[in-house]
């Protein structure tokens, strides 16, 4: 599909299924972890999904050689995102619920604002110093003693785990923005999941051995949503709206993937989604889009 062919309804709804894809994403990846090791299961993700986007570039013609001026994005992406973020979340998903993980992760745009400002000398008025205290706030109402048990370690593990992954994809977005792209970015997507799955099935052997995994319909199943939907689909969606629709209107649009995500482990795992929960989730969502709406304007 054509940026001239694709009209702004088109857009619309294909970015609501990316708001839905990837909040039930999360669902589906804290259920697989029933069933295979956390970093086994990035890798049965990833590796799908690798041969699907590669098949599509080679078909559509757009399987191109990267040039030398590209490697550093492939590895950023690749590393810092695709295995730093997807590897840490895995781990992390063990210990924390669905619904409490993806608020967490989704705190990442908090992290990348001082940092564009130090890194990138990016504009760091008072409507982002507002934003991101207000964010900051929802993230203090998660770790509030009487949220959660600091005498737990695998609680603790898991909330440090899901930070430290934010905090791997904000470094990711920060260099991505300063990056002078030679290849399109959706080019570039077989040679950053190449690099993602050869480091997940080294980390995977390493850190967790032989996989011993009882494969099923229900496993399949939902590998196969993580890969097709959570990742190829995600990413195309998200190449084909970003040349339909300003780069505000999605970026405002994809905060309302935690939303989506507490709302799909409630219906679906039966997790329990506090008010304080919804609290911090308003605050962290109302404090990113005060900055970054700021920052576009």
């Amino acid at each position: 599909m054509s940026a001239d062919s694709l009209s702004r309804r088109t857009a619309f709804w294909l970015l609501f299924v990316l708001i839905f894809a990837w909040g039930l994403n999360w669902v589906s990846n804290k259920a697989t972890l029933d069933y295979v090791t956390p970093v086994w299961a990035t890798f049965f993700r990833t590796g799908p999904a690798l041969l699907i986007m590669t098949l599509l570039c080679l078909f559509s013609g757009r399987l191109v050689r990267p040039v030398k001026a590209d490697l550093p994005i492939i590895f950023s992406v690749g590393w810092l995102h695709m295995v730093g973020f997807s590897v840490l979340v895995s781990i992390g998903l063990q210990y924390l619920p669905a619904g409490l993980s993806i608020v967490l992760a989704y705190t990442t745009p908090l992290w990348v604002l001082p940092a564009s400002r130090i890194f990138l000398k990016e504009p760091f008025g008072s409507r982002q110093i507002l934003g991101l205290v207000i964010g900051m706030a929802g993230l203090a109402v998660i770790l509030r003693p009487d949220q959660i048990d600091w005498s737990d370690r695998d609680v603790l593990l898991g909330h440090g785990l899901i930070l430290l992954a934010a905090f791997s994809w904000a470094i990711c977005i920060v260099y991505g923005r300063s990056h002078r792209f030679v290849t399109p970015t959706f080019e570039l997507l077989p040679w950053q999941m190449l690099l993602a799955g050869v480091t997940q099935l080294v980390l995977a052997f390493v850190l967790e051995g032989v996989p011993r995994v009882e494969w099923n319909l229900k496993v399949l199943s939902l590998l196969g949503f993580s890969s097709v939907f959570g990742t190829v689909l995600a990413y195309w969606i998200m190449n084909t709206v970003n040349r339909g629709l300003p780069a505000s209107i999605t970026s405002m649009a994809l905060l309302a993937v935690p939303i989506m995500g507490l709302i799909c482990s409630a219906l679906i795992l039966n997790e329990s989604i506090s008010l304080s929960l919804w609290l911090a989730t308003a605050l962290i969502i109302g404090g990113i889009a005060l900055a970054t709406s700021a920052r576009k304007r």
